[in-house]
């Protein structure tokens, strides 16, 4: 017996000595290069594809079945000369007997100067989905090769076998200075990535494999660069679908023409998972920055078979948006205040989908202003913006647009001349000459609205406001609805409490034409009228309770546009009011003292009239409102008035005469004093200039107080016959007759 184990002992050893010599032999005497043409042929014949070796194959055979390759490329057999796929070298082994048992056992494969270049042509046909496709004509050859396969009569068990998963199993995997590039004939768009180095430790199932990538992406439209570097610890269980990547981090730079050359450096971290059985998708411990945005959240994607949902939430930290916005190359509008997106802090519960995506509980921070509520692009492709927002405390004229210098300057000059014709007014009120209509523009070119935006806009917008301050103007408790779809924006209710007044205004604006078209509807109720007047703090001309009523259309983009197509209709009260710095007293004393032919003893000083209503009506037409039925009621008199109020530059031309209804009391100036004759006679004003200077820019009209000169004699005369009648006829006639008799003296 061990005589027999000592010979089959040499016989073992002599078989693998033959073995091994037979290897020897075979892989040195054997030499696969002289074969390249029946290797090509192979390849067309079975993996339909054209592969050029441009360089030595190099092969072992035992115990590890390695191969290299150098300078080689395959083709699809359509464009055999346009290889889709070159590489420099590629070298692999793998053990001979673990791949009977369907078992991957490989040392270091390398990969050198790989180059993949995919196109897709204007008929949208990529070159890739080509691969291993055999020609046209190859087709019924192929058919018929294949047709004659008998039926399948393998046991049962073998397609089981088959059905088993590869163990794969690789020492390490180096791949250096690959290339990837993509182009579109049809959109012009091309990416790229270049400098590819991938490199991993032991790659095996069910266990974590660390790795580094690093890459250079660029693309063509628009023009961007970035450079990338991938770290983390992968790991994947086939049999499971599981995959994973731990601790991973992502950091790199991008710069180009949208970010205005500038860089922007990024990271994200955190751990992915992707369980395909449960059809599952994690990103945990999420963690992202973009040069000074931080932000921390989790993502989570079930049904990823089906119709993905997304859920998750994320934070991101108090921020400078205007620095960050110009890192990234995004040059902001002037506004009112340059203060304003410097401090920017947002948390919320993500909600989404393949085509939307929602932001659930929101509590967004916006510098002084907290916003909760939700905000969701419903469509992208539509662009369908949902916003429902609650707010404590926001001034939106500190985000409005800062006017143009040119707009400042002609501002400016406007002002320049409301000053002056302020001055001569104040100078020598109810002597001086009228105030020059004013000539200046008041209102500014610069464009309004984003038209094309706009258009494409599809809003449905819910919000309200605790105080929101438009236009100096602090609304209580306002409530902004709004929606628009198409190039039409209806505004529903734009609504609140001003000054212990109330407003409410509705409209549409259609910016489907060329020109944009408004049409506003605006109620106002006692609303004190002085802060709508008041200019820069200026003493405003009027003050009181406005009661307001209007409907009016206007087309444009600029405030000047707007106001000179401005048309509609109007209708206006003002309760318990005053006229400051303007006292019609004085006006009328000016009117009466010429009357009565007397110089007043001073020069009367400007002081406030009170009035108890002021109301009328405005019919507008090109940004001139004409007003025919002006009435004021002052205690004694009755002020009625009619012209127009130019609001293109902002001026005003009006009649306006003074009725004294039986106030007969003496005034300060003994010559203004008011009697019988002057009771009921209409006293005229001109007032014109500056809408700014109201009763300011009034002046007693001359020439009508002319005429009232012979009334008022006439008048005097018929009160000096009166009595001569009663004195002459006394009681010698009936009164109906004495009354006849004066009726023919005032004919």
């Amino acid at each position: 017996m061990k005589a027999f184990g000592k010979i089959l002992g040499l016989v073992v050893l002599g078989l693998l000595l033959i073995v091994v010599a037979g290897g020897f032999a075979l892989t040195h005497l054997f030499d696969p290069n002289d074969y390249k043409d029946e290797i090509r042929q192979l390849a067309r014949d079975k993996a339909h594809v054209e592969l050029t070796l441009n360089g030595d194959i190099g092969w072992s055979l035992f115990p590890w079945l390695g191969l290299e390759l150098h300078e080689a490329s395959v083709a699809t057999l359509n464009k055999p000369t346009e290889p889709f796929a070159d590489l420099q070298m590629l070298g692999l082994s793998v053990r001979v007997l673990p791949l009977l048992r369907r078992e991957v056992q490989m040392s270091d494969v390398r990969v050198e100067g790989l180059n993949l270049n995919l196109v897709r042509d204007e008929n949208g046909h990529g070159n890739w989905e080509d691969i291993g496709k055999p020609l046209p004509s190859s087709a019924p050859a192929t058919t018929a090769e294949a047709s004659p396969a008998p039926a399948s009569t393998e046991s049962p068990a073998k397609p089981a076998a088959a059905e088993r998963p590869l163990k794969l199993d690789i020492d390490s995997l180096t791949v250096n200075n690959a290339r990837v590039q993509y182009s579109d004939a049809r959109s012009g768009q091309s990416f790229s990535a270049e400098s590819i180095q991938l490199s991993t430790e032991a790659v095996h199932d069910g266990v974590n494999i660390p790795l580094t990538l690093t890459a250079f992406l660029s693309s063509g439209q628009p023009v961007l660069r970035a450079r990338v570097e991938l770290k983390g610890e992968a790991r994947f269980d086939r049999a499971l679908r599981r995959y994973q990547l731990e601790d991973m981090k992502l950091t790199g730079e991008l710069s180009g023409e949208p970010l205005a050359q500038k860089s922007m450096t990024f990271s994200a971290q955190g751990q992915l998972l992707a369980d395909l059985a449960a059809n599952v998708a994690e990103w945990n411990g999420l963690k992202l920055s973009a040069n000074q945005l931080r932000a921390l959240g989790e993502l989570h994607v079930r049904d990823l078979n089906s119709e993905p949902k997304l859920t998750g939430g994320i934070s991101i930290a108090q921020f400078d948006l205007r620095k960050f916005l110009d890192s990234v190359g995004v040059e902001l509008p002037a506004m009112n205040d340059p203060t304003t997106l410097t401090a920017v802090e947002l948390v919320g519960r993500l909600e989404g989908t393949k085509t939307s995506l929602a932001l659930e509980d929101l509590a967004l921070k916006l510098d002084a202003s907290m916003f909760t509520g939700r905000l969701a692009v419903e469509d992208f492709a539509k662009q369908a913006l949902r916003i429902q927002l609650k707010n404590d405390k926001f001034d939106a004229d500190r985000y409005l647009l800062a006017k143009s210098e040119a707009a400042a300057s002609a501002g400016a000059a406007r002002q320049a001349e409301v000053k002056s014709s302020e001055a001569a007014a104040i100078s020598g009120p109810g002597t001086s000459p009228l105030p020059d209509a004013p000539t200046q523009v008041a209102w500014s070119n610069d464009k309004l609205l984003p038209v094309d935006r706009l258009r494409a806009l599809d809003l449905q917008a819910d919000l309200s406001f605790g105080v929101l301050t438009l236009n100096k103007l602090p609304i209580q408790n306002a409530e902004l609805k709004t929606n628009g779809q198409g190039g039409l924006i209806t505004l529903e209710a734009l609504r609140g409490g001003l000054y212990n007044g109330t407003f409410e205004t509705r409209g549409t604006l259609d910016v489907r034409p060329a020109v944009p078209q408004i049409g506003l509807d605006t109620k106002i109720s006692r609303v004190p009228v002085e802060h709508f007047i008041k200019h820069d703090g200026d003493t405003p001309p009027v003050k009181g309770l406005l009661t307001l009523n209007s409907d009016l259309t206007a087309s444009g983009n600029s405030q000047k546009a707007l106001i000179d197509t401005l048309n509609g209709k109007a209708d206006f009260v003002i309760n318990d009011g005053v006229l400051v710095n303007a006292n019609l007293e004085q006006q009328l004393c000016q009117g009466i003292a010429m009357l009565n032919r007397k110089p007043l003893s001073g020069e009367p000083r400007g002081k406030d009239t009170p009035f108890q209503e002021l109301k009328g009506s405005l019919v507008l037409r090109n940004g001139v409102a004409s007003n025919p039925d002006l009435k004021v009621r002052i205690p004694g008199l009755t002020v009625n008035g009619n012209g127009d109020i130019d609001l293109r530059v902002l001026g005003m031309d009006y009649r306006v005469g003074v009725i004294v209804e039986g106030d007969k009391r003496e005034m300060p100036d003994p010559a203004c004093q008011v009697n019988e004759r002057f009771a009921g006679l209409e006293f005229p004003l001109r007032c014109r200039g500056p809408l700014e200077l109201g009763a300011r820019a009034c002046r007693v009209d001359q020439d009508g107080v002319g005429k009232l000169a012979g009334q008022a004699l006439s008048n005097r005369i018929n009160e000096k016959l009166n009595e001569k009648l009663d004195e002459k006829l006394g009681d010698k006639v009936s009164p109906e007759l004495k009354d006849a008799l004066k009726g023919l003296f005032k004919r």
